[in-house]
């Protein structure tokens, strides 16, 4: 190839790469609450919850998932981890509920209730949910939700 028809393919190249840039636009990062999370059968020396979450796409294009992972710490300390081969579809400007069971190991759950135990109230004590939906035409999503979570006194009434 002559020096010419390299500069000219060089330029070809780059111009196709710039256009492609522009077809990828900024995102806006998926908006994530979780709404509810409820006891499932559990085995052995591990429990088992479903967590529900609310997963809002304020984007103008669609999300579509073919998996999802979730890790949930509570003060500060590792507590469930789940994943769900589910498939969905979160359409432009759209929300989903999706639940996905959790397992809490034995050491886990022994290693919260000792942080709890120190505790004076278990009232806002902060969760930090991380989690990523898998597949799409954009690869993963990766999302982070954090808050507060408010417990029941050992021995409120109605507990």
């Amino acid at each position: 190839m002559t020096a010419r028809t390299l500069r000219l393919c060089f330029i070809l190249l780059l111009a196709t790469g710039l256009n492609a840039c522009a077809l990828f636009q900024p995102r806006d990062p998926l908006n994530i609450s979780v709404i509810g999370i409820e006891p499932l059968p559990g085995q052995e020396l591990e429990l088992r919850m479903a967590v529900k979450i609310r997963v809002q796409n304020p984007n103008e294009s669609a999300v579509d998932f073919n998996g999802i992972a979730l890790n949930l710490e509570v003060n500060d300390q590792p507590l469930a981890a789940g994943v769900s081969d589910q498939r969905g579809h979160i359409g432009r400007y759209d929300e989903e509920v999706i639940v996905v069971p959790v397992s809490i190991t034995a050491f886990a759950f022994l290693r919260q209730a000792y942080g709890l135990s120190r505790l004076e109230t278990l009232q806002g004590l902060p969760y930090v949910l991380r989690g990523k939906l898998a597949g799409g035409p954009f690869g993963t999503v990766r999302f982070t939700d954090k808050g507060t979570l408010d417990l029941p006194q050992a021995g409120a009434s109605g507990w």
